[in-house]
């Protein structure tokens, strides 16, 4: 066992329903085999375990490792694209890199960088969008597997309107899916997602053999994009006969708890209703949708529905990595929609990084630093002087110190990152 030193923040109560942001100082985690028996003050857990090894992380803030609930690993070297919209940007800088991910060479460097730049960042958890190439995804799940984290993804797929080489036909969609479950779903810390690229891609004949993996992969997760843009929400009214965009997955069983959609800028009611009936999650990508002018997310609505809302990096239409530059993006979201926005506080933007994630991924071991739960976690250290290190020092209380975290926090201060108790090697830092 191992007695883990320091200052612990988390959010195990929701604060969007009255939880409050938990803080504990010079408190102890003993962690046994990766997960959390016990905690508390560290001189009574101290002298309870006297011969137990100790980390001390006193002089940092430990936070439980972020969940990302969109992510793209074919796109992170096409970060950066600017003054386009949604399909222009696709077209000109997201698709031909998503091209030469049919390189396994190529495919295989791109994975390390991703895994590394997600475990750098703080990230332990990630729903990730892959390739349209199956080698592709293998190279992803080993680099995965490599580093440690906790990854849910799948082969992305397509059949029209995309370059002649990103499409598949629904019966290669669907037993080069089932294979390559066969080989991943459930193997370490891998789990299989179906990942229609998004219903402008695809025909019904797809998102049926969509469903026909979800049957044949126990436990599969499901992700898709939903009302990014609104030229797609049109193209995609117009190819479905003038349906809703949600209505082109539920007409084929593609949505409920198990389902992320990432984006949802531009919801109708109807649609909230049926994302908050059916247990489905959002995944909210601040900073890719205000790169991409795609508007500002309402997150109000959804909460009023009862839609489950996390935050997605949305690398690489996203600016980052980091889920504390998301969770800053998506204050200053509901800041700008002013009466319609909903007011966000620190504790607010650690929620949706980390227990709002793992809860919509069902991570149910993960998310907060409470006993029973699995040792997810990174350290925050700034360097003496920075500007975060001045803000954490005149900082009035705990809420203060976090929003400063979100406000100048970078993928520099995470000093160390935990996945079950061991302690990650990125590279980065």
């Amino acid at each position: 066992m191992t007695l883990f030193r320091g200052t612990f923040l988390d959010t195990p109560e929701n604060p969007f329903t009255g939880g409050t942001l938990r803080v504990a100082t010079d408190a102890a985690l003993l962690v046994e085999e990766g997960v959390i028996r016990a905690r508390g003050p560290y001189q009574e857990l101290r002298r309870a375990h006297p011969a137990e090894q100790v980390v001390d992380l006193t002089g940092g803030l430990v936070l439980p490792g972020f969940v990302d609930t969109h992510v793209h690993f074919p796109q992170i070297r096409a970060v950066g694209g600017m003054g386009m919209p949604l399909m222009e940007w696709l077209d000109k800088y997201a698709l031909p890199e998503e091209a030469r991910m049919a390189d396994p060479e190529y495919a295989g460097s791109v994975a390390d960088e991703f895994v590394r730049g997600l475990a750098a960042a703080g990230t332990t958890s990630a729903l990730v969008f892959g390739a349209h190439y199956v080698d592709a995804m293998d190279t992803l799940f080993s680099a995965a597997s490599r580093v440690g984290l906790r990854v849910t993804s799948g082969l992305v797929v397509s059949d029209r309107l995309l370059r002649p080489d990103l499409l598949t036909t629904p019966d290669r969609a669907h037993t080069e899916s089932v294979a390559l479950a066969n080989r991943w779903h459930d193997v370490g810390r891998n789990r299989y997602a179906v990942t229609p690229r998004f219903s402008l891609s695809c025909t019904d004949e797809l998102l049926a053999a969509c469903h026909d993996v979800m049957n044949d992969v126990p436990d599969a997760w499901f992700t898709s994009h939903l009302n990014e843009n609104d030229a797609e929400i049109a193209t995609v009214a117009e190819l479905f006969g003038g349906s809703d965009y949600l209505s082109t997955y539920d007409k084929h069983g593609l949505v409920g708890r198990h389902s992320v959609f990432a984006h949802n800028v531009h919801p109708t009611d109807v649609e909230l209703k049926l994302l908050g009936t059916s247990g489905a999650t959002v995944a909210h990508c601040p900073t890719s949708n205000a790169a991409l002018g795609s508007g500002l997310f309402p997150i109000g609505r959804h909460l009023d529905h009862g839609v489950r809302v996390a935050l997605g990096s949305d690398v690489g239409a996203g600016t980052g990595f980091s889920l504390l530059k998301e969770g800053l993006q998506a204050y200053f979201c509901q800041q700008l929609l002013g009466d319609n926005g909903h007011p966000l506080t620190s504790a607010h933007l650690l929620h949706l990084s980390t227990s709002a994630g793992a809860e919509a991924l069902g991570l149910d071991a993960v998310g907060d630093l409470s006993v029973g739960k699995r040792f997810d976690a990174q350290l925050l250290r700034p360097a003496d002087s920075s500007p975060l290190a001045v803000g954490i020092t005149h900082a009035a209380d705990a809420e203060e110190v976090l929003a400063r975290i979100f406000t100048l926090g970078t993928p520099a201060d995470v000093r160390a990152v935990w996945i079950d108790g061991e302690l990650l090697t990125t590279g980065e830092n």
